[in-house]
């Protein structure tokens, strides 16, 4: 980046810096990940450059002889890798793209029913402080306080009562794998379009290691980057019958010209996908996954559902006596980082809540397998026993540092 260092020094210098802790630290949040330099490569690009309002062979400006194969390709290798009827690659993220669903099927004021975000929900699954709680009437449906589980009893039972134009299922921190197929036989009852979202596992659906949710909804959102290692753009699926209404609720409806580098790099990202290199990936990160749970939970850890099944998971720390913000400060000063997150019938704040989230992906991208995540339990260990101690933290900083310069971070390998 010579170029921009010339320029300007000041933000040359904070990319560098972010490089390097990328590359020092081990990165546990659950939507992050790595994505590899033709990725990065795509979404640099002269692609920028492009205004492209409309969708192929439809366009509002001229010039679009190559922004449409661009374009195309991203969709067919989208169709091609998730078995999709439809595909719209324009929403700028994912919760652009949710909406896009809601303005597609609903009026304001119409039901929705998803699950609470306390629960491990999204915000734009309808929570109050959202637009999707906003202009909606939103219902919400909540884990078993026994079990940590989806209850489809009591999910059925809701919906009879409150009658929801559209049912939302997925998650971003629910650590078992929902049943698509009871959601959709309750939303065949209900009379409800069925939207799941699978921003957090979609790319464990393309590498076959989670079940896809694309037979069984009227519609799937998903970002492109957590688990599917592409860049920070989103697509949405759907059967053929709605392509019309999701093509024009995404554009004229939310957004105007779609952002022609981020497609690019979402067809690389797909074509990536579609390896075996990408299946062995999402597998190791199950391996990963539950190696991590079980050493936590040797440790006294109580982990929300007793374990995972896909790449998260979601740790109640009220046993261990330290609120989830703490936690996750003193471990990011340990080179460990995640993020502070409620858990079910949490009586914290939302701001300092009782629990941490932890995802797996990241640290499998850089080729951590279950012997570094033995390694990752012990060092959570030493630092929630130990929030107070700085020297403590320092030294495991050194720990994870070390370790990390054994496996090159995809994207980073230059700093290595």
């Amino acid at each position: 980046m010579k170029e921009l260092q010339q320029s300007d020094l000041a933000i040359h210098e904070l990319i560098r810096q972010e490089e390097q802790r990328q590359a020092d630290k081990i990165r546990l949040i659950a939507s992050e990940n790595y994505v590899s330099t033709p990725v990065l490569q795509a979404s640099g690009s002269v692609l920028t450059n492009k205004y492209s309002e409309g969708y192929a062979g439809k366009r509002y400006y001229e010039g679009q002889q190559i922004i449409d194969q661009v374009e195309n390709l991203a969709i067919e290798r989208a169709k091609n890798l998730f078995g999709a009827e439809h595909v719209n690659v324009q929403p700028y993220s994912g919760s652009p793209a949710n909406l896009a669903v809601y303005l597609a099927f609903l009026n304001p004021g119409d039901t929705i029913l998803g699950m609470a975000l306390p629960h491990g929900g999204h915000l734009t699954h309808g929570s109050p402080v959202s637009i999707s709680g906003k202009f909606f009437d939103a219902q919400s449906y909540s884990l078993d306080r026994e079990t940590g589980l989806l209850n489809y009893t009591t999910i059925r039972e809701t919906a009879l009562a409150c009658t929801p134009k559209l049912i939302i299922a997925g998650h971003s921190a629910y650590p078992r794998i929902p049943d698509f197929k009871i959601f959709r036989e309750i939303a065949d009852e209900v009379g409800a379009i069925l939207l799941v979202d699978m921003a957090h596992f979609a790319g464990l659906v393309a590498g076959g290691s989670h079940p896809s949710p694309v037979p069984y909804a009227d519609v799937v959102t998903t970002t492109t980057h957590k688990s599917l290692r592409g860049p920070r753009g989103a697509m949405i699926l759907c059967k053929e019958k709605h392509a019309a209404a999701i093509d024009k609720a995404v554009f004229p409806g939310i957004q105007g010209g779609p952002h022609d580098s981020t497609t690019a790099a979402i067809a690389v990202a797909m074509k990536e996908a579609a390896t075996d290199e990408f299946k062995a990936y999402t597998a190791q990160v199950l391996k990963n996954a539950k190696m991590l749970a079980e050493t936590l939970m040797s440790k006294g850890f109580q982990l929300v559902t007793g374990g995972t099944d896909n790449h998260l998971m979601l740790v109640d720390l009220t046993n261990k006596g330290v609120p989830g913000k703490k936690a996750a400060k003193a471990l990011d000063a340990a080179g460990l980082v995640l993020n502070y997150n409620a858990v079910p019938f949490d009586i914290r704040k939302p701001f300092d809540p009782s629990g941490i989230r932890i995802g797996v992906c990241a640290v499998t991208s850089r080729g951590f397998t279950e012997k570094e995540m033995i390694f990752i339990g012990d060092k959570i260990d030493s630092v929630i026993n130990d929030t107070e101690n700085v020297a403590l933290h320092a030294e495991i900083a050194e720990e994870v540092k070390k370790l990390c310069s054994a496996f090159p971070a995809p994207g980073l390998e230059h700093l290595f």
